[in-house]
């Protein structure tokens, strides 16, 4: 079994570089161009499944794939980006965003920990483990989503985990 990760394509936020957790907004034109590519990137990888998160930037970038491959989406809320609270919206550069990316009990205020992420994110990987064994699944979810299911497959330094960013429409392989 595999189970490939990739971010979703650009949103007008990424391009902004702004915090960009809860807030559902669509890809822009550079992010359905770099769905297409993670579709092309995706040929000979034989998915079976598509897991995504429900956000609309997820959904479009996971719906590229699976019209390309004829393959079924799955949504997950598992597999939703973190809510940062009041750090949403605000430049990634922020001082107390990424603060909080340093400390793994932090809560954001208003939002949700990385604990919280992890406990989510985790029980949706041993689900897709324990219900899909002899299939290649992808899922499609958000930079923070990522960096958990990172942490999930392999272990990271505080320092490596807090700057690890996947670029948009990037596919990660790993070995379940």
């Amino acid at each position: 079994m595999k189970i490939y990760v990739a971010r979703h394509g650009q949103t007008q936020w990424n391009a902004e570089n702004k915090v960009c957790g809860r807030t559902d907004i669509p890809l822009t034109e550079l992010g359905l161009q770099q769905a297409e590519k993670l579709a092309d990137n995706a040929s000979g990888k034989n998915i079976d499944l598509i897991v995504s998160s429900p956000m609309i930037r997820a959904r479009q970038t996971a719906q590229a794939v699976a019209d390309r491959y004829n393959v079924p989406v799955v949504i997950d809320e598992r597999f939703i980006e973190q809510d940062f609270g009041q750090y949403e919206g605000v430049d990634r550069k922020h001082p107390g965003f990424l603060a909080g990316k340093r400390k793994f009990c932090f809560r954001h205020p208003g939002g949700e920990s990385m604990m919280q992420l992890a406990q989510r994110v985790y029980n949706g990987l041993d689900d897709i483990k324990k219900n899909y064994p002899d299939k290649n699944v992808l899922v499609v979810c958000h930079g923070g989503v990522c960096r958990m299911i990172r942490t999930y497959f392999e272990d990271m330094e505080n320092e490596t985990f807090s700057t690890y960013s996947p670029d948009n429409a990037t596919l990660v392989e790993y070995d379940a």
